[in-house]
């Protein structure tokens, strides 16, 4: 299996399926490319589609001192890219993921095309935060928290349709690295630099995230130069699976207006 290796020699796995323009997809949270798995192949139809694990999660390695931040896991898709000979790529992340996606859009421009942000907020004093009742529901790993997360993932409608099991509710993975994760997460803040960013942006999120509450989409449609801001009516954190149709072909639309110069996708050396 395929490993980048990142700054401080960690390996980072990942896998790229497909053709076309690269594109880069970041999960969220606690979780591994899995996140990816309902929805990916409406990608790789028209992008040479890129999905990793973020360090602590899935194959990649999980030390147990590590730099948990949405800075080094940014550096950690740029390792990745550099393994597979791509100078520039598409990048779409989703919750934490989109966090992660801020950071390599404002570290590393030179690297990305267009900018995809799910679900996602700019962090700091600005960001709108679950209410107080969502955060309690969510303390613990036992069955009463996994269900919480489930319902603020999914419509009740959705889940009876589709019973899982569902890629969203966390990986296996070493209690540092939750804990990483968590800090990662909790501790990025990148609301005064979002004037920065260059590459054109997508901003999407569901009317009714109270994970995420979609207010934190309005602010960084507001401070991202020309950002653009679809909010899906109805749909909860996991917009991207709940509204999957929907979801994919404004992503795609998107990504068709902002093509990958020719110059910019490298080569891959892998082979694959």
């Amino acid at each position: 299996m395929p490993h980048a290796r990142s700054h401080d020699g960690a390996r980072i796995w990942y896998e790229a399926i497909g053709s076309g323009p690269p594109l880069v997809l970041l999960a969220g949270q606690a979780n591994d490319h899995r996140w990816w798995d309902s929805v990916r192949d409406d990608f790789a139809a028209a992008h040479r589609t890129v999905v990793l694990d973020h360090l602590g999660t899935g194959d990649s390695d999980s030390p147990a001192e590590a730099e948990y931040s949405t800075r080094r896991f940014a550096a950690d898709v740029i390792a990745v890219l550099d393994a597979l000979g791509l100078a520039r790529a598409h990048v779409y992340g989703t919750s934490m993921g989109g966090k992660v996606a801020q950071r390599v859009a404002l570290d590393h421009p030179d690297r990305v095309g267009a900018l995809v942000l799910g679900c996602t907020s700019a962090g700091g004093a600005a960001a709108v935060r679950a209410s107080a009742e969502v955060s309690r529901s969510l303390v613990g790993a036992g069955p009463e928290a996994r269900r919480a997360l489930a319902e603020l993932m999914y419509t009740p409608e959705w889940t009876r349709a589709h019973p899982g099991p569902h890629r969203t509710l966390g990986s296996p993975m070493r209690l540092p690295a939750r804990r990483g994760h968590l800090r990662a997460s909790n501790a990025h803040d990148a609301a005064a630099e979002l004037g920065r960013i260059g590459a054109p942006t997508l901003v999407l999120h569901g009317t009714d995230d109270l994970l995420t509450p979609p207010d934190n989409a309005r602010l960084l449609a507001r401070d991202i130069p020309g950002a653009e801001l679809v909010l899906l009516d109805g749909a909860r954190h996991a917009y991207f699976e709940e509204q999957r149709e929907l979801a994919a072909k404004v992503v795609l639309d998107f990504l068709s207006r902002h093509p990958m110069p020719a110059s910019g996708t490298g080569v891959e050396r892998d082979g694959r």
